[in-house]
């Protein structure tokens, strides 16, 4: 059963987000909440928060192994963008956009992967040897 938590409007731009996500997504939790707490992004910390968060869902549950929990998805989608403005010489202002996130955390029990049943047949490059 699955086990989502998310942290909207987060503000990050969408592209340093998905740096970190990237790096923990598929781990098991304890191996990514470790890695997450020596990572020196700041979007780290969001990320340890949202699946902490995620951690907490599942503990309601009954009969989960919280130790046997991976981040079976991990996805920043973009939020929307802040405008704001900045006065300039001539009576003029430039525009300053603030780039916001939404964080989306899915935590499942470890299964194995889907291809490795198919590994015993041998590798063919479009059916050729």
């Amino acid at each position: 059963m699955p086990y989502p938590a998310s942290h909207m409007y987060a503000h990050v731009t969408p592209r340093k987000a998905r740096l970190v996500v990237d790096m923990v997504r598929g781990l098991n939790v304890n191996t990514a909440l470790d890695a997450l707490k020596f990572s020196p992004q700041r979007t780290a910390g969001l990320l340890r928060a949202v699946i902490q968060s995620a951690l907490a869902n599942a503990g309601q549950a009954q009969g989960v192994n919280l130790n046997k929990l991976v981040l079976a998805q991990a996805y920043v989608n973009e939020g929307p963008r802040i405008k704001r403005g900045r006065p300039v010489a001539r009576g003029r202002h430039h525009r300053i956009i603030k780039c916001t996130s939404h964080i989306h955390v899915v935590l499942d029990e470890s299964v194995a992967p889907a291809g490795a049943a198919s590994k015993s047949e041998p590798a063919t490059a479009g059916g050729r040897l």
